[in-house]
Order: C-alpha cells, then structure tokens, then sequence
C-alpha cells in the first residue's frame, strides 16, 4: 500500500482518509492541527482562533433523529477574523474544536455550512452511549455558553484541482461533504465548473439518514445539475421508518466493491480476463480522481 508523503503532525481520534486514484494507492489525511491541546486559554476579546477557545451562545438545540441534534450557535460578530487576519480561513474543509467544560475534553465538529456574517454556526451532532462531549453537547439548551477553537482546516481543498471527487460517507461522517459540496455549488467558480462530484452515503436505518436541512440541498444539487452532482443514499437495513424527507431512490446494505464500480461504472471482469489480462483493458477512471471517506470505522 502507497503511503502519503505528507508528514503525520499532532492528531486526534478523527481522521479523514484518502486515496489518489482508484488503483494508485490510499492514504490518510490528518487534521491540520497548530501545537496546541483542550489546555489552550479561553479569551473572550480576540478573534476566534485555533490557539485559544472562544466562548459562543447557543441559539437552539433541536432533535433531528434518533440521537442526533442540529445544534446552532453564534459567535459575537466582532470576534470574526477578517480576510486576510486568519491563515486557515474559512475555506471547505474546515472544523472546530469544542470543549465540554464538566471534564475539560475537546472534540472536532464541522459546521455544516460556513459562519455567517452573524457569526451564527450550525452543527449535526451525534450522541453515542460513550461519547462525553456528544452528550454534553445534547444537553445544551438555549442561551447556555460552549467554548470552541479554530478554524482548523481538515483538508485543503482547491478548486479545478480534481476531474472527479468521490465521497463515501456513513452517519455524521457527511458533514464535511455536505459543507464543500455547498460551497462548490452556492458560490461556483470557472476552476470548479469541471469538477464533477459522487457522494455515496450509509446510514443504519432510513430514519437515520441526514436530516432535511442536509438532505434537502443535496437532492435539489443532484436535480439542477445531474451531470456534475450524483448522490447515492444506503442504508443497512430498510426497517420501515421514514427518511426524513422524500428521497429518489434509498439502496438496501452497506456499500461494498460491488456498489462501488457499479456507481463508478467500471465494468464486471469474468475470470479470464482477472487470471489472463485483457489486451482491450482500459480504466475508465480519470487518473485525477480523488476518493474522501469519513465516517465509523465499519
């Protein structure tokens, strides 16, 4: 297996594979994390950085599935880095670090679209039966204080850059597809026009798909522009329950090799041409195609 040249600085327990071309190799894109830790100061004056926390309101905590919240909060419009002021920005793919105050430990979160001029910040969060900050975070309510960290930037994306972008997702894991895909497609550019983009993404049952404020842009992306956006939505077990919203077409089991060329529409080999070769073999996959996973380790 290929390894990434880039150098493996400081990282947490999130990680965001990739691989550079079907057959080329995989590796794995770490968060670009500055040299600090949950031990950095709380300033309440300076503008919201990666190097210290920064208190934020939470404006509202509303259910959106089965142990899953939208979460949103605001930031004070003065402590919003200009351009120019931060170095990471607020360029798709970027998270911030938030800190559960009982036990002083930090988690990432991606916004799922960027900060707006009100500072205001939105947020799909999980609760797993041990996840401390997920739960602390679940029992927030509004007006109560949080503090985060960053921008730090988790990938660092560059339009034109890619003929094809695949990204496979399970869970919460779409977050940060869903905040580059909006961006590319809400504030399109030349370089970005030939970019085309497949999102494959798993959940456990239909109502545990991505709530409608996810789901709903995504289809409407999907229908405005079918030949540059395609979105394949699977669950592990169809058990009845009802999608959050309507969706086209919802595929039973988890996505496999199988799921994988069929949407990629690389062709079924027989033996023969697997033990002998094929004198006519050609990849119909561009050779600058780049493949993002995020998501459980299942």
């Amino acid at each position: 297996m290929l390894r990434s040249p880039l150098p493996r600085p400081r990282t947490r327990n999130w990680i965001l594979p990739i691989a550079g071309g079907l057959f080329v190799g995989v590796a794995s894109l770490y968060l670009f994390l500055p040299d600090v830790s949950k031990s950095a100061p709380t300033l309440s004056r300076d503008p919201i950085s990666a190097r210290h926390f920064t208190p934020v309101t939470v404006v509202s905590n509303e259910d959106s599935g089965p142990s899953t919240k939208i979460l949103r909060v605001k930031v004070s419009p003065h402590l919003i880095p200009k351009d120019g002021e931060d170095p990471i920005g607020f360029g798709p793919i970027w998270s911030v670090y938030i800190k559960d105050d009982d036990i002083q430990v930090e988690r990432p979160y991606t916004p799922l679209e960027s900060i707006d001029e009100d500072g205001n910040m939105v947020f799909w969060i999980k609760k797993y039966p041990k996840g401390e900050v997920g739960r602390w975070l679940h029992s927030k309510r509004s007006g109560d204080m949080i503090e985060l960290r960053g921008p730090l930037k988790t990938l660092p994306w560059k339009n034109g850059e890619w003929d094809d972008v695949v990204l496979i997702s399970g869970g919460t894991g779409i977050t940060p597809f869903y905040q580059l895909v909006r961006q590319v497609f809400e504030h399109p550019t030349v370089e970005s026009e030939n970019t085309r983009f497949t999102l494959i993404h798993g959940s456990r049952t239909p109502e545990e798909l991505p709530p409608e404020q996810i789901l709903s842009p995504l289809i409407a992306y999907a229908e405005k522009h079918p030949e540059r956006f395609k979105l394949k939505l699977f669950v592990d077990v169809d058990d009845g329950s009802k999608p959050p919203v309507d969706v086209p077409t919802l595929e039973e089991g988890r996505v496999g090799d199988e799921h994988m060329k069929r949407i990629m529409g690389i062709p079924e080999s027989g033996w023969w041409q697997r033990w002998f070769g094929s004198k006519n073999k050609q990849s119909t996959i561009s050779s600058k195609t780049l493949f993002l996973v995020c998501g459980p380790e299942p």
